[in-house]
C-alpha cells in the first residue's frame, strides 16, 4: 500500500474519501490496511493523514495550534479534505468516515459542502457522544497501554494478536513524535466557547452508520441517536464486531459500503 503523503491510491470506479480514526498514533496506511485492496478495486481511493496525525502532525503549524475541542478540529479537517478535492479537481466523492476523527470530519464536510458529497459512510457514532473520560494512552505513554488502548478497539483481542502487537509498536513511535501529545489531547479538550457541534437535521446526503455490536468504545446508542436526527440516515449495527468494525468483520464491512454506495 502506498503510503498516506500520496494521497491517491491506484483504482478505477468513483472517487471514494477515506478519513481516518482518531486514536493516538494512527495514519491513514495503517487504519484502512486490513479493507484497502477491496476498496482500491472499486474505487478511486484518497486516504489522506487528518491533521494531527501522520504526515499532517503539526505543532502550531499551519493554525492548527489554536484549535480546541473536537468540533474546531473537525471543522478543520473538513476543510481540508475540501482543499484537498479542489486540488484534484473532484467536484463529488462519496466519503467513509472512522469515529472520532474521521467520522466527525465527515459530518463536518456535509454541513459545509453537501454538494460535494454524494454518499456518506459514518463509523462508530462518528464522535458524536461524550467526550472520554480520560485521554486514551497518554496519561500512561507506554508500549503496555497502547497495546491496551488498541485491544479495546475489537471485539476480541485473541482474535488479533499479531496486528495488535505490530500496530502498538507503529503507533507508539507515532504517538510519541514531538507535537503528537499536545495536539491529540487539544482534540478532545473540553471547550465552552468553541464553535457548535453540527446539526445533524440539515445534512440532506444519504446516511450509513455503521456500528460494532460490541463496540467497548462508543455504546451504539450513540449511532441510534445520530440517525434518529439525520433526514436520510440508516444504522446497521454489525453482529460480532467491536468499535474496529473493518478489522473484525471485513467482509461484511466491505459488503454493506459496497450495497450502499452503489444505490
Amino acid at each position: 500500500m502506498p503510503a498516506a503523503a500520496d494521497v491517491v491510491y491506484p483504482g478505477r470506479g468513483p472517487a471514494l474519501v477515506l478519513l481516518h480514526g482518531g486514536g493516538p498514533g494512527v495514519d491513514a496506511t495503517s487504519n484502512w490496511a486490513a479493507v484497502y485492496p477491496w476498496f482500491s478495486a472499486r474505487f478511486r481511493c484518497l486516504a489522506p493523514d487528518l491533521l494531527g496525525f501522520g504526515t499532517e502532525l503539526t505543532s502550531g503549524g499551519a493554525g492548527t495550534g489554536e484549535l480546541q475541542g473536537p468540533a474546531a478540529w473537525a471543522r478543520a479537517r473538513a476543510g481540508q479534505v475540501l482543499d484537498l478535492l479542489d486540488r484534484l479537481d473532484e467536484e463529488r466523492v462519496h466519503v467513509v468516515g472512522n469515529s472520532a476523527a474521521g467520522g466527525a470530519a465527515a459530518l463536518a464536510l456535509l454541513a459545509l459542502a453537501p454538494e460535494r458529497v454524494g454518499r456518506a459512510v459514518l463509523m462508530g457514532g462518528a464522535g458524536t457522544g461524550p467526550l472520554p473520560r480520560t485521554v486514551p494512552f497518554y496519561d500512561q505513554p507506554t508500549k503496555e497501554s497502547m497495546r491496551a488502548t488498541l485491544g479495546r478497539l475489537v471485539a476480541d483481542e485473541n482474535a488479533h494478536p499479531e496486528l495488535l502487537d505490530e500496530l502498538a509498536d507503529f503507533r507508539l513511535e507515532q504517538a510519541l513524535r514531538p507535537g503528537a501529545e499536545a495536539a491529540f489531547r487539544s482534540m478532545f479538550a473540553d471547550v465552552a466557547d468553541g464553535p457548535p457541534p453540527v446539526d445533524p437535521t440539515k445534512i440532506p446526503n444519504a446516511v450509513l452508520a455503521l456500528h460494532g455490536e460490541c463496540d467497548r468504545v462508543s455504546p451504539v446508542d450513540v449511532s441510534r441517536r445520530l440517525v434518529e436526527r439525520l433526514p436520510q440516515g440508516r444504522l446497521e449495527i454489525v453482529a460480532g464486531a467491536g468499535h474496529w468494525i473493518h478489522v473484525d468483520r471485513p467482509d461484511e464491512f466491505c459488503s454493506l459500503i459496497g450495497e450502499f454506495l452503489s444505490a
